[in-house]
């Protein structure tokens, strides 16, 4: 039942890795324009990096409702995507925030994110191959979160910098995930039936 449910999963990820793909590349972007950027304001920051949460959550929870067969796991795509939209939500409507409270936001979703990617790795490990590329995006999130919580002080620009540089590592591994899983389709269907 667990290997009909993961196998499920994968077809999810497999008949969807273009949002995968649009996921990495919105990343990709959001740490570029801030690289690029770097005499970025705060309020700028805090806008870009809500815009970006919320569009990721949207396409995380579009995946998971577009393939609701698999309850057991599609909870796990659900719960990144909604905690990504909230965290999106908060930081647009309260562009005040200040750097402190955006440090915790982002602490608190990478942590989450990160989590949920591993979870899902370990799922899939019997069912994609190179799974590594999810659990190395869930291990960058994670670490990003315990040091954005470790050093909490840290300056706007040295946050920023943190962030982009993350941002790039992570949407290049989910595109790399995209392009893994983009032909597995085919092959998934075969063994669910």
């Amino acid at each position: 039942m667990a290997h009909d449910l993961a196998l499920n999963l994968a077809l999810t990820l497999s008949l969807n890795w273009w949002v995968l793909l649009l996921r990495g590349v919105a990343a990709i972007l959001f740490g570029v324009l801030a690289l690029t950027m770097p005499g970025i304001s705060l309020a700028s920051l805090v806008l870009l990096f809500g815009a970006y949460c919320l569009a990721d959550g949207l396409m995380a929870a579009w995946t998971a409702i577009w393939h609701r067969r698999q309850k057991e796991n599609g909870w796990l795509l659900l719960m990144g995507g909604m905690l990504g939209i909230a965290v999106g939500l908060v930081t647009i409507f309260q562009p005040v925030v200040t750097t402190l409270a955006l440090l915790f936001y982002i602490a608190i979703w990478a942590v989450a994110t990160g989590v949920v990617q591993v979870l899902t790795a370990i799922r899939l490990r019997q069912e994609i191959q190179n799974e590594w590329a999810l659990v190395l995006a869930g291990i960058a999130s994670l670490a990003l979160g315990v040091l954005l919580m470790a050093r909490p002080g840290a300056g706007a620009l040295a946050l920023l910098w943190l962030i982009a540089s993350y941002a790039v590592v992570f949407g290049l591994l989910l595109v790399a995930l995209a392009l893994q899983v983009r032909g597995a389709a085919r092959r998934i269907e075969a063994r669910l039936v």
